[in-house]
């Protein structure tokens, strides 16, 4: 059965891991939604291209919804942050052991809600002090039950491998990595 996969934009997102990971996880045949929480369809990175989102948050079906996937990038993830209505969407999924993700500058807003206390976790190197409670390994990619946090735009592949490899095995996830020329 197809996973139903939501990753989630706001302004000043980072391309390269947004972009990565929904191209990954659509080869790999999962049905990704772009979804956007700024209000409009219309969502701009932090290097100015402008993506066009699926769907807005506000009219996203969480209940047939896998995973949440963060991309991070500044001030994007700031900005996923502040955003009341996902905090509540991501502590739902959290509390009914749905798995998350988060990249980059992303594993703040999980922090911030109290998931990461006592859990493996990784982010970029200047957010590490704000992984208030977790046990920061400074690894590319990490896994923890169903929390994986990825470290930065040169690990993004890398990052939706490794959700590949969650839902769909190892075997999978490796396949795909080679045939698209990509490290694990």
């Amino acid at each position: 059965m197809k996973k139903n996969i939501a990753v989630h934009l706001a302004e000043g997102f980072e391309e390269i891991e947004a972009i990565s990971i929904i191209d990954v996880l659509r080869r790999a045949e999962f049905n990704v939604a772009i979804v956007s929480v700024t209000g409009k369809k219309e969502v701009t990175s932090k290097q100015g291209v402008t993506i066009l989102a699926d769907q807005l948050f506000e009219n996203t079906d969480y209940e047939n919804t896998d995973m949440i996937v963060l991309p991070g990038g500044m001030p994007g993830a700031k900005h996923l942050k502040e955003h009341q209505p996902l905090g509540e969407k991501i502590l739902d999924f959290n509390k009914k052991d749905k798995p998350i993700g988060a990249i980059c500058a992303a594993p703040i807003v999980l922090s911030n809600l109290g998931i990461l206390e006592n859990k493996n976790a990784t982010c970029f190197p200047a957010f590490e002090d704000e992984l208030k409670g977790a046990n920061v390994t400074g690894n590319d990619v990490e896994v923890d039950g169903k929390i994986i946090t990825g470290k930065g735009a040169g690990v993004a592949i890398k990052f939706a491998l490794q959700i590949v490899e969650f839902f769909n095995g190892k075997e999978t996830a490796d396949s795909l990595a080679e045939r698209m020329i990509a490290t694990r």
